[in-house]
């Protein structure tokens, strides 16, 4: 089977893209060829600017905040674990010191950093961080591989609060989901809403199925076209039924 996430919202989508950068970033910092630090340096290049957004900070608090008072009023619920429930609250209240002891403007200690901003600055170019462009990129890019991991994380550390706080508010998310059977006739389904939609969508299907779902949604409709996996020529449905999973996740606001 594979999953396809869809966020319907702003925040969802830019939450989904920080785990995948923290994600790719961890896995090049724990490979050790200097290419892998390369590709892990261009990757806080890319959570630098998706952080750089001056509300992310207090919307991950306040989402936090939420789901603390949610989860809060679940105490005593005999469907519910005790021990879990206080297990997921008292994460959310480290996390929440943790953001809230983040101070200055969020990435700020990568951006006084002239030699990092430099690599910043040539890396947008093609080929633009070539040894005789970045002769001090390439010094670094020789030295031990375990100094290299080290100012990797260093560099990383200070970012650490909102990947912890973003990891917690997809988990809730993605636990909420209310998973339904559906199948896309000659390739394309179409659900009404009713005036109501989830924060996020997950579409999952058998992966020997060679399509590829493309999903719009609004407040009134639900549509998801397969497009048949053709690398080359102009994209078409897929000429078949296609059975498949539709998740809707939604927390409490």
């Amino acid at each position: 089977m594979i999953s396809y996430e869809y966020p319907l919202n702003e925040k969802v989508r830019t939450l989904l893209r920080l785990e995948d950068l923290f994600s790719r970033m961890a896995h090049f910092t724990n490979l050790s060829h200097s290419n892998d630090h390369h590709a892990a340096m261009s990757t806080l290049f890319e959570i630098l600017e998706v952080v750089s957004r001056a509300d992310l900070k207090s919307e991950l608090l306040q989402e936090l905040e939420r789901q603390r008072r949610v989860l809060s009023s679940l105490h005593n619920n005999p469907a519910i674990s005790e021990a879990a429930l206080d297990a997921i609250l008292g994460e959310i209240d480290q996390v929440s010191a943790n953001l809230l002891g983040m101070s200055g403007k969020i990435g700020q200690h990568l951006r006084e950093n002239e030699w990092l901003m430099g690599i910043k600055q040539r890396a947008v170019m093609p080929g633009g961080t070539c040894e005789f462009d970045l002769p001090s990129y390439h010094y670094w890019q020789e030295q031990d591989v375990n100094l290299r991991r080290e100012n990797l994380r260093a560099w990383l550390a200070p970012l650490l609060p909102l990947e912890a706080g973003s990891k917690i508010v997809l988990q809730l998310l993605r636990e909420s989901g209310k998973v339904f059977h559906f199948i896309a006739h000659q390739g394309s389904f179409q659900q009404m809403q009713g005036g109501r939609i989830a924060q996020m969508l997950r579409v999952r299907l058998s992966s020997e199925l060679a399509c590829i779902p493309e999903v719009g949604a609004n407040k009134y409709a639900i549509n998801i076209r397969f497009i048949a996996a053709n690398y080359a020529a102009k994209s078409a449905l897929l000429d078949q039924d296609v059975p498949f999973e539709l998740t809707f996740c939604s927390i409490s606001s």
